[in-house]
């Protein structure tokens, strides 16, 4: 336990009892917002490329992919969690997601599987397969990102709010551990909506949160608003702030596994701060000690405890 906030390192290590590593993995996996079926757009803060490693595309299978990446962390004696990264891994028929759970249950020395996904891409059927996968922890990676409706519609995110608390509880119900993207910048908001949303996931059964500071990147539609000047990015400290006060109005025993996002090589275009990561996390860092801020001094009188 990190003394201002839970750690995932923390976390894994009281999972498996000793340091865990999630290896990330590309599954090829497509996505709702992208392939016409919402739209074809996508989110307003991702580009074509999406996150991950893009692997698949480069013709590397999952076993190909684990072999390569997951060595490092095997030799340091760590626990090794699958981590399906790459657009929304729940998409599509329940048989495809079948056989990607009995692929990666397959992996040599595999402890875990996480799965990166939207919440209107998981059901009943979908859920009860991730449940009765044979790994004995399942996680799911679940895009958030606003609580308030009226932004999810501006960044064209296609479902509302009480979408993704419909698919946490159904999830940690069936025995899933959830961990929930929130952003801090997007289009309309400032910190106080940011905290709004932290609130908002702090009252439902998730085990994880990862903060990320709103992103312009090359190609994705937020590119053309900056350029317009219709987008202005967060102001650095504002960001600071937003996830300081963060993690004080998150309930206690959520995962903070994120502090800040990371842009891939080459793709930031705004704001210019967000490419020293180090300096960001170090600055988040002194600011919880100067204010003596800890993980739920501040929780909202309605949060669960």
């Amino acid at each position: 336990m990190n003394a201002r906030y839970l750690t995932l390192a923390a976390a894994y290590r009281k999972r498996f009892g000793c340091r865990a590593k999630k290896i990330p993995l590309d599954a090829g996996s497509a996505c709702p917002n992208r392939d016409g079926t919402l739209s074809r757009g996508g989110c307003a803060f991702c580009n074509a490329a999406g996150s991950g490693t893009g692997l698949y595309h480069k013709g590397f299978g999952l076993r190909a992919q684990w072999d390569r990446l997951a060595a490092p962390a095997r030799a340091r004696g760590e626990a090794l969690v699958a981590y399906l990264q790459s657009f929304s891994n729940t998409y599509g028929p329940p048989a495809r997601l079948a056989g990607l759970l009995a692929e990666l249950a397959a992996l040599p020395d595999v402890a875990g599987i996480c799965l990166g996904t939207r919440p209107d891409c998981l059901d009943a059927e979908k859920i009860a397969l991730l449940a009765t996968a044979p790994v004995a922890h399942v996680q799911l990676d679940l895009g958030l990102q606003s609580a308030c409706d009226a932004t999810l519609a501006r960044i064209h995110r296609g479902h509302d709010a009480a979408c993704f608390a419909r698919a946490a509880q159904a999830a940690a119900a069936a025995g899933i551990r959830v961990t929930a993207h929130l952003m801090a910048g997007l289009p309309g908001e400032g910190v106080e909506d940011f905290l709004t949303s932290v609130d908002f996931v702090s009252a439902l059964p998730v085990t994880g949160v990862k903060f990320h500071n709103t992103l312009v990147v090359a190609g994705a539609p937020l590119a053309a608003l900056y350029g317009t000047g219709d987008y202005v990015p967060m102001a650095r400290e504002d960001f600071i702030a937003a996830v300081c006060q963060g993690i004080a109005r998150l309930r206690p025993g959520i995962a903070v596994e994120r502090l800040n996002a990371d842009p891939a090589p080459g793709e930031l275009v705004a704001p210019a701060w967000a490419a020293d990561k180090q300096g960001l996390l170090r600055d988040i860092r002194a600011r919880l000690d100067a204010e003596d801020l800890r993980q739920g001094c501040r929780l909202a009188p309605d949060g669960l405890s």
